[in-house]
């Protein structure tokens, strides 16, 4: 069974348990469970925010060799040793914003890893406070 967290709202202060404050992208445990998984199936992985098209905003897991990362694209941080990165335009539009990657029931992206295991990553996210995005590491 999928463990799964409840977030009532996107602009909660309160941080998810599990989850980091002061970094720009952190992840619920069931998110860190999962990546575990696919890291054990397929060795060095990373993550990159989609940004629609076909598999709508979700969070996409790729082996690190199989994804370019472009020349516009940030690097939000990492999970467990695990880049995570997003488009240019995508960011400045989500730069007040953390990311929480976790995961929920269903089918991944059709080229994620986490498609095909009956339950796929999700992105939710919480506005940071004005300290918060102050303290932040520029990117």
């Amino acid at each position: 069974m999928t463990e799964q967290t409840t977030i009532s709202c996107a602009t909660d202060a309160d941080l998810v348990p599990g989850t980091d404050a002061g970094t720009r992208v952190t992840a619920t445990e069931a998110a860190r469970k999962l990546l575990r998984e696919i890291r054990a199936d397929h060795g060095d992985v990373l993550f990159h925010q989609s940004g629609g098209c076909c598999d709508g905003s979700s969070p996409m897991c790729y082996p690190v060799d199989d994804f370019r990362i472009g020349a516009r694209d940030v690097k939000l941080g990492e999970i467990d040793g695990t880049e995570v990165w997003i488009s240019g335009p995508q960011f400045e539009a989500w730069k007040h914003t953390q990311l929480i990657l976790d995961v929920v029931p269903g089918r991944g992206g059709m080229f994620s890893l986490d498609n095909g295991r009956e339950q796929r990553f999700l992105t939710r996210s919480r506005l940071f406070s004005d300290e918060e995005f102050a303290a932040l590491d520029p990117v």
